[in-house]
């Protein structure tokens, strides 16, 4: 192309509202960029929290997904990363999570999503894609245009589409794209499939499979129209295909990506309560959790023969429970901090109470629990493992009492 006596050679890639596309419209190209700038944002980031000060695992959490993940999963809703851009993203994806529950490097990966309440990649990345495909689909078609591109069998409350022709969105598509029906899956091996516009429609099918009509969303801008239901049913409606999709990625986290069996605390979204406690005291409970941490019964590779019995009372194995509930040697701090809490189980009114917590942070600072070695306090041994001497049967002599030699009178 030439433009004023200047010509302008085709650019093999396009940039476009954040979108690179090439020929092909491979994703590589545009996650080959978001990638860098998640790096970046996270190198600016990470300074407000180091491992043992800075602001809570709470609001690390807070960043991770409301700054970190969109630039990240930008352009997601379209594209799907390959696999070897997809292995990189987790690996950066990885390093946020172990900044946000500060836990060891050996804390198995599936513990470490779970305690920083990050899901992975693979699991978080097919749930924006089909919140968006839900979005487009309660999207009326008089306003937006690929709505409106939908096949006709698609159950809408508006039965307006555009032309046929104009279904396709782009020419010269591969030849196994064929005009299916929205809820046909995708035979195998591939000899045709959807084209892209019912693609997307596909990935509602698991919620909307029992309705007969998808919800509308932004009615209002529509001219008033009797045979819809009112705005705020409609909005109910959308709200719970939400919270169904969330339901729905809750599950494949837990059948693809499950924790190890010992690992018995809940998968969740929302941070866990004791991550709005100071980072270096909420690290020592995400580490106690993981089984990974400074306790004598988590071994690590470095340590593999080293005993498990609790080096301050050397009684049963220092396990999460002992340190906390059981250890001789604490008896004092427990009964003058942690009075009411008597389990640690995924169950427990701990996980769930702000006074509880408060009080276990207390305990843990006071005792060192899962610090290193060289941190702990000199405890006061307990009262059994104390041995008094008994007393003499007669005086001892006037000079054995004291320190010094008598003075001459």
């Amino acid at each position: 192309m030439a433009l004023h006596g200047q010509l302008f050679h085709p650019s093999p890639k396009l940039r476009w509202l954040g979108y690179w596309f090439v020929p092909n419209l491979a994703s590589s190209a545009h996650f080959s960029r978001r990638l860098p700038l998640s790096q970046a944002a996270f190198a600016a980031v990470r300074r407000l929290s180091s491992d043992g000060s800075g602001v809570s695992p709470h609001l690390c959490h807070l960043l991770a997904f409301s700054l970190l993940f969109p630039i990240l999963s930008y352009g997601a809703d379209l594209f799907v990363p390959s696999k070897g851009l997809l292995s990189k993203m987790e690996v950066h994806w990885r390093q946020v999570q172990r900044w946000v529950s500060n836990c060891f490097l050996a804390t198995p990966i599936q513990i470490l999503s779970a305690e920083a309440c990050l899901p992975p990649l693979s699991i978080l990345l097919p749930h924006k894609r089909r919140v968006a495909a839900l979005r487009l689909v309660c999207s009326p078609p008089q306003i937006n245009p690929a709505s409106a591109r939908f096949c006709r069998s698609f159950p809408s409350l508006l039965k307006f589409r555009a032309p046929d022709s104009h279904r396709s969105l782009c020419t010269r598509l591969d030849p196994y794209l064929m005009p299916l029906n929205w809820k046909t899956p995708r035979p195998s091996p591939l000899t045709w499939t959807h084209l892209p516009v019912d693609a997307m429609a596909y990935l509602t099918l698991p919620l909307l499979g029992g309705l007969s009509f998808a919800p509308l969303i932004n009615s209002s801008l529509l001219p008033d129209l009797p045979d819809l239901p009112p705005d705020n049913v409609l909005k109910a409606a959308y709200s719970s295909l939400k919270g169904k999709a969330h339901l729905l990625m809750l599950e494949a986290w837990c059948l693809e990506q499950p924790p190890p069996p010992y690992y018995s605390f809940y998968l969740a979204l929302a941070p866990h309560p004791f991550m709005g406690l100071g980072k270096f005291i909420a690290g020592r409970i995400h580490q106690m959790r993981a089984q990974k941490s400074y306790l004598a019964a988590h071994h690590s590779w470095s340590s593999p023969g080293a005993s498990r019995l609790s080096p301050l009372c050397g009684e049963e194995q220092e396990t999460f429970s002992h340190a906390i509930l059981r250890c001789a040697a604490k008896a004092a701090a427990r009964s003058r901090h942690l009075q009411g809490l008597t389990s640690v189980s995924p169950d427990a009114p701990l996980w769930s109470s702000v006074s509880l917590l408060s009080s276990l942070a207390a305990y843990i600072r006071a005792t060192a629990t899962n610090c290193p070695p060289d941190m702990f306090p000199s405890l006061p041994p307990s009262p059994a493992s104390m041995v008094f001497p008994s007393p003499p049967s007669s005086p001892p002599p006037v000079g054995l009492l004291c320190s010094s030699p008598p003075r001459p009178v």
